[in-house]
């Protein structure tokens, strides 16, 4: 049977604090993904830790992060500093500073459209020559509850085998190249691949994986931020090998272009295509998004298929596309405390 509950018992925010203060070690966590998925779930995950790392895809060609990596050769910040932006405090000074990198420039010349976050990492990158060093500087400096780190050390591109690309042609199999125009593609995406092939992955990545308590994947664009870390050689032996528990958190609603149509259970036979020996414990879902298409015995497969129990629970914003922090860290933090006799915290 899935898990199911509902809420935070005795109230969210300040009873997890409490609670893991009570802890004799909080457990450590990393978060993989990407872009607003990964924001979502940074958000929970800082309410419950604070030895919190997120990996995060390299792979942006677009808007401010596309410019960058085409003028200066160097890895796309955009997720970066979206990652870093959702670990700011609730305080004045995180609320700002979180604010103020995610800002855009509005003009009629080369800065329009450019995210100030993005230009500060790329000149400490510049100046420091080193990418994890200048990412925990700006942490410091906005006072982020975790550490953020690139998956790969080099730039990299998404290439997808699209089926239906040209809507007269609805079996043909295309090519698609770019995050920027995977994202959107009007095809149905059948695989994914990284360029160049077998990237390096940041050391620091690997072990902060390997030293885990639990490793979260999800929620967030399927092909573009959540499977890419799966192409990486080096990260996916390590998801595939730490200790740690592992939790994929399913995306609400399909999303338009990468993902239409998709059902939940689709969501993780997909995953199961590109895991490449990942298994996981438990998959999380959404209880109501999940009951508007299904009655949750093919996802409950489907997880079975990865080794997962599936667990539902409320963890949607009122309007039913966004996660609620408050409800989303409720649901980890009943898994992980439920569930902590699998892998003790150490």
């Amino acid at each position: 049977m899935a898990g199911t509950y509902s809420g935070a018992a005795g109230g969210p925010g300040g009873a997890f604090r409490a609670a893991r203060r009570r802890d004799r070690r909080a457990p450590r966590i990393v978060a993989l993904g990407g872009g607003q998925g990964l924001s979502a779930s940074l958000r929970a995950l800082r309410r419950l830790t604070d030895e919190l790392t997120a990996v995060v895809t390299v792979a942006d060609d677009g808007g401010s992060s596309g410019r960058l990596r085409d003028e200066l050769g160097v890895l796309p910040p955009g997720d970066l500093r979206k990652a870093l932006a959702a670990l700011c405090g609730d305080d004045e000074w995180g609320r700002t500073w979180s604010e103020v990198i995610q800002h855009r420039f509005q003009s009629d010349g080369e800065l329009h459209g450019h995210a100030l976050g993005n230009l500060l990492i790329v000149a400490l990158w510049e100046k420091l020559g080193d990418p994890v060093a200048a990412l925990e500087w700006v942490g410091r400096l906005l006072g982020a509850h975790g550490r953020v780190l690139p998956m790969s050390s080099v730039p990299l591109q998404i290439e997808a085998t699209v089926r239906g690309l040209d809507p007269a042609r609805p079996d043909e199999l295309s090519t698609v190249r770019g995050q920027a125009e995977v994202a959107v593609t009007p095809g149905t995406v059948e695989a994914i691949r990284l360029l160049p092939e077998d990237p390096p992955a940041v050391p620091e990545a690997v072990e902060a994986v390997h030293a885990a308590d639990w490793v979260v994947l999800g929620p967030g664009s399927w092909f573009t931020s959540v499977l890419p870390h799966l192409m990486v050689p080096q990260l996916r032996d390590a998801v595939a090998g730490t200790q740690a528990c592992k939790v994929l958190a399913l995306n609400l609603v399909a999303q338009p272009g990468e993902t239409e149509g998709f059902s939940p259970q689709r969501h993780l036979e997909v995953f199961l295509e590109h895991a490449g020996g990942v298994e996981l414990d438990f998959v999380l879902a959404d209880s109501a998004a999940v009951g508007a298409v299904t009655d949750g015995e093919e996802l409950r497969d489907a997880a079975k298929r990865l080794g997962a129990e599936l667990v539902l629970a409320p963890v949607a914003a009122s309007d039913g596309a966004r996660h609620d922090p408050e409800l989303l860290a409720a649901a980890y933090d009943r898994i992980f405390r439920t569930h902590g006799r699998i892998a003790p915290w150490r």
